[in-house]
């Protein structure tokens, strides 16, 4: 995959509003614990919707997930994506 062809990977997932949404929420959590429950309430999305939204971003690097026991919580992967938020918030005053 070439850096453009990831690029366009990781801004196809910023594009969506629903998933968006999740990164945004899940940035705003700082460092509390997310589970897809959670995440689809803060959302106001279906949790089948969340629970797919997330695992697409997962695939692509853009959060991470942990299990401790039978709760699954989620995180942002990689601080460039906090970075890439910030600077979508600061453009879009």
């Amino acid at each position: 995959m070439t850096d453009h062809e990831r690029w366009a990977a990781v801004f196809k997932i910023l594009g969506d509003t629903t998933r968006l949404s999740l990164l945004d929420a899940i940035h705003d959590a700082g460092d509390n614990k997310l589970t897809v429950t959670d995440l689809a309430e803060t959302t106001g999305t279906r949790v089948a919707t969340a629970s797919a939204a997330l695992r697409a971003m997962e695939k692509m690097g853009t959060v991470t997930s942990v299990r401790e026991g039978r709760t699954i919580f989620y995180a942002i992967a990689d601080e460039r994506i906090h970075r890439l938020l910030h600077w979508a918030a600061a453009y879009s005053e």
